[in-house]
C-alpha cells in the first residue's frame, strides 16, 4: 500500500472518530443490507458492501451478493477510495497498476471492476459504499454517480442516527421517524422514502413518491390510493407478500407495474417494520420505492432475444442439414463434398455472427456483402466492385443473400471472371420502385461462358436461398461474355 494511502488510513484523529462510533465488529444490520442492495441495483454490479475501516481491518457492516465479514486493509480496494476522498471507479483491474497483483484480483473472487465512495461522519472518512463485479466496466453515467453520492449521504445519516440511538441522543419517536425519512428522501437522489402509519392508513413521504405513482407531488398520501394504482396483475401478489412479510420477519421486498402505463412502468419497494404494539402488531413501516422500468425492459429484451435465438438455431440446424444432404448428393468425391460444404457452412456462419453482434435486428447491406465476398477478392487490387445505397437487411434476407453471394463469388473464382487476371465483377444494388430493391452481379473479362447441360447444387442454392422471403426473385444467367445474376428483394420503409 502506498505511503500516502497508509497515512490517511492510519490518521489518529480518524481512528479515534471511528472508535467513538463503535462500528467495528458490529452485528449485521438490515437497514445497511437494504442500502447495499440499492447500491448493487444502482450500479448493476453483483456485489455491494457497506464497510468501515481502521488501520488494519476493513469490516463489512452489510454485504449484498456475497458472504463477507472482514478483509485486511493491505488488500482493500476501499482503502484507496477512502484515501482519495471521492468516487473511485476501476473499469478493469487488469489494466490498473494499483491492483494488478492484488490477491482479490489474481485469486478469489477475481475482481475485474470496482466503484466506491467514502462515507463521511462528522468530517471523518470512516468507511465506504462500494460495489464490484467480475467483468470489465465501461463507464457509469453521471446521473448514477449523483445517486451514489446521495446513498453515501444516506449511509452517513444512518451511521449517525444509529450511534445517536445507542447513546440515547434521540429525543423522541417523531425525530427518529423524520431523520430516517430524510436519510433516504433528501439525500438519496432517485429514491422515494416513506413511513406508513398503519393505524391511520396514511403514508408520510417525500414529494417524489406520489410522482412515481402518477400523482402530483405531496408529503402525505392515503395507502389505499397508492395500492389502487398497482396493476391488477400484480396487486394480489403484492398485498399477500406484504402482509406475510410484516407478520413474520418484518422485511418486505416487492416489484410491481403501475396501472395504465404504456410501456409498462415498474417500481420496486423495500420496507421494514420499525414499530409494533404490545401484541406484536405492526404500527409503522419504513421503506423506499424506486423506478426499475429500464431494468425490466432490459430483461424483456433479453427474453425476446433468447426466444429469437432459439428460433434461429432451429432454422439454422434445418438449413445445415439440407446443405449437407444436397451437397453430398451433388458431390462426386469426398474432397469435393468437404470443400463445398465447409465453404457454404462458413458463409452461413459469417452472416450468423454479424446478426448476433446486432442482436438479430438486421445487417447493413454493405457489411454483409464485404463479409461474404471479401475472402474471394484481393484487398490490394480489388476486382469485385461494389456500389449501392445504405440499407438494412432483416435476418431471413441476410442469411439467404449471404449464401447466394458465397456461391456466386466461389464460382467466379473457380470458373468465371475471377479465375483470370483481367476479369472483374460488378455488383450493385438500387431501389427500382417503392418497396423493391434490385441487385445485379455481372462478371466481365473472364473466359467464354457455356451454359451447363445440368445445374449443380450451387446453382440451385443461388435460385432458392431466398425461398423464405416472399416477393423475392433470382435470375441466374450464363451469358457468353460472363455470368449474370439479378436478384429482386422486397423492402419495408424501415429498411431504407
Amino acid at each position: 500500500m502506498p505511503a500516502s494511502v497508509a497515512g490517511i488510513i492510519g490518521d489518529s484523529a480518524r481512528l479515534e472518530a471511528l472508535r467513538s462510533l463503535q462500528l467495528m465488529d458490529s452485528s449485521g444490520d438490515n437497514d445497511f443490507q437494504i442500502l447495499a442492495a440499492a447500491v448493487a441495483h444502482l450500479l448493476k454490479l453483483p456485489v455491494a458492501v457497506v464497510s468501515v475501516m481502521d488501520d488494519s481491518r476493513q469490516w463489512f457492516s452489510a454485504c449484498f451478493g456475497a458472504e463477507l465479514k472482514e478483509t485486511p486493509v493491505e488488500t482493500s480496494f476501499c482503502a484507496y477510495t477512502l484515501a482519495l476522498g471521492e468516487i473511485l471507479m476501476v473499469g478493469d483491474t487488469h489494466e490498473d497498476a494499483r491492483f494488478l497483483d492484488n490477491t482479490h484480483v489474481v485469486g478469489e473472487p477475481h475482481i475485474r471492476s470496482y466503484v466506491g465512495i467514502p462515507v463521511v461522519v462528522d468530517g471523518f472518512r470512516i468507511g465506504t459504499l462500494a460495489a464490484y463485479g467480475f467483468e470489465p466496466l465501461a463507464s457509469v453515467e453521471d446521473a448514477v454517480l449523483d445517486q451514489l453520492r446521495g446513498l453515501a449521504g444516506l449511509a452517513s445519516s444512518l451511521f449517525s442516527l444509529k450511534h445517536a440511538s445507542r447513546s440515547g441522543a434521540i429525543a423522541s419517536l417523531a425525530l427518529a421517524r423524520e431523520e430516517k425519512r430524510r436519510g433516504i428522501a433528501l439525500e438519496a437522489a432517485g429514491l422515494a422514502s416513506w413511513v406508513w402509519d398503519i393505524r391511520h392508513h396514511t403514508i408520510e413521504c417525500d414529494p417524489l413518491l406520489p410522482t412515481l405513482f402518477g400523482f402530483e407531488p405531496a408529503t402525505e398520501i392515503r395507502a389505499r390510493t397508492l395500492f389502487a394504482t398497482i396493476d391488477r396483475r400484480d396487486l394480489k401478489v403484492s398485498r399477500a407478500r406484504f402482509r406475510e412479510a410484516i407478520g413474520t420477519t418484518g422485511e418486505y421486498e416487492g416489484e410491481y407495474r403501475i396501472r395504465d402505463t404504456d410501456p409498462p412502468q415498474w417500481l420496486a419497494a423495500r420496507g421494514r417494520v420499525v414499530e409494533r404494539d404490545e401484541s406484536g402488531q405492526p404500527l409503522l413501516v419504513f421503506g423506499v420505492n424506486f423506478d426499475i422500468t429500464e431494468r425490466k425492459a432490459g430483461d424483456e429484451r433479453q427474453r425476446l432475444l433468447l426466444r429469437e435465438i432459439n428460433h434461429r438455431v432451429k432454422n439454422t440446424l434445418a438449413t445445415v442439414q439440407a446443405l449437407a444432404s444436397q451437397t453430398v448428393r451433388h458431390a462426386k468425391k469426398p474432397r469435393e463434398f468437404l470443400d463445398a460444404f465447409s465453404g457454404r457452412l462458413q458463409a452461413l456462419g459469417l452472416a450468423h455472427n454479424l446478426l448476433s453482434d446486432q442482436e438479430w435486428r438486421g445487417i447493413a447491406m454493405l457489411d454483409l456483402v464485404k463479409l461474404e465476398v471479401g475472402p474471394f477478392d484481393d484487398a490490394k487490387n480489388p476486382r469485385i466492385r461494389l456500389e449501392g445505397p445504405d440499407l438494412v437487411l432483416p435476418p431471413d434476407q441476410a442469411l439467404g443473400l449471404g449464401l447466394i453471394l458465397h456461391e456466386l463469388a466461389s464460382n467466379a473464382l473457380k470458373y468465371g471472371a475471377l479465375s483470370v487476371p483481367r476479369g472483374h465483377v460488378e455488383f450493385g444494388w438500387r431501389l427500382t420502385a417503392p418497396g423493391l430493391m434490385q441487385l445485379d452481379w455481372v462478371e466481365r473479362g473472364g473466359p467464354a461462358v457455356e451454359k451447363p447441360n445440368q445445374h449443380g447444387f450451387g446453382s440451385i442454392l443461388i435460385r432458392r436461398s431466398l425461398g423464405k422471403v416472399l416477393g423475392s426473385h433470382v435470375e441466374h444467367e450464363f451469358l457468353p461474355d460472363g455470368v449474370k445474376a439479378t436478384i429482386t428483394l422486397p423492402l419495408t420503409p424501415e429498411q431504407v
